[in-house]
């Protein structure tokens, strides 16, 4: 009958790291300038490569920017205004990232809607001012832009990303332009409620399921959803994952851990 995959984005068809690392920090600056008085560019590269190691934490694009400022407590003592940031490493956040962040939103007075806005303003005043920059500090991971063009099965984007950002990627990056109705990005609701909702579709009966990440966390969410019991479940290898979570994933009869060469032949 055909198949149908839901394709999440960053970490699956884009390495994004480079651009969502350098836009947290320049929305990190924006929301708390006086934490940045003295922060010279030494500091700044040390957080920007950071950035790339926590980078498997990061559900949505807001947490970036308080990577950032707990990134910088953990440097910059004098600026401390967390409880979790003395002695804090970056395997502390890997591991703790999910328990740390409640805590600094609250001793931080943050919000999650602000944050957000901010960032997406910021990529789009970049976007704006310097597209081919913009588009360049992404990457595509070798052979999904062919993997997508010459996709036979029914493929939708689910994604934790602003669509607008999605859609400009795959079109100048990829040449491949996703029809808005399948691409689900930040504010279509959480990726198990996306899931159930393209089940549903009349035109869907009959296919067989497929939903690929780069998060186990998302996977274990669907794998308690008895409701998705028929997707069939694959954690990338090369995405933003640490070897930790791909050998839970490796133990999980529900979870196929799958390389970039899977992945292209299986949207065939």
């Amino acid at each position: 009958m055909g198949h149908l995959y839901a394709l999440d984005f960053d970490g699956v068809i884009c390495d994004s790291c480079g651009e969502t690392a350098i836009s947290a920090l320049k929305a990190a600056k924006l929301r708390w300038p006086p934490l940045f008085d003295g922060v010279d560019s030494t500091i700044e590269d040390w957080i920007v490569d950071q950035m790339i190691t926590v980078r498997p934490v990061v559900e949505t694009g807001y947490e970036t920017l308080l990577l950032v400022r707990l990134l910088l407590e953990t440097r910059v003592p004098s600026i401390r205004k967390s409880s979790v940031s003395e002695g804090l490493k970056v395997e502390d956040i890997l591991e703790n990232w999910f328990k740390l962040k409640p805590i600094i939103m609250e001793e931080w007075n943050e919000n999650r809607e602000e944050l957000i806005d901010l960032f997406g303003k910021v990529r789009d005043d970049w976007l704006e001012r310097d597209f081919t920059g913009w588009i360049g500090a992404n990457r595509l991971y070798p052979g999904t832009a062919d993997a997508l063009r010459f996709a036979s099965s029914k493929v939708y984007i689910v994604t934790t990303k602003q669509s607008r950002f999605a859609d400009a990627l795959l079109r100048e990056l990829a040449g491949v332009t996703i029809a808005p109705e399948r691409l689900y990005g930040l504010g279509t609701g959480p990726k198990v409620e996306v899931l159930k909702k393209l089940q549903k579709m009349p035109e869907h009966q009959g296919l067989t399921l497929h939903f690929v990440e780069d998060r186990l966390a998302t996977l274990k969410n669907v794998i308690k959803e008895p409701e998705l019991d028929n997707w069939n479940l694959y954690l990338v290898n090369w995405g933003f994952n640490t070897q930790k979570e791909r050998e839970e994933a490796q133990a999980n009869p529900r979870i196929q851990v799958i390389e970039l060469s899977d992945f292209s032949s299986k949207l065939k």
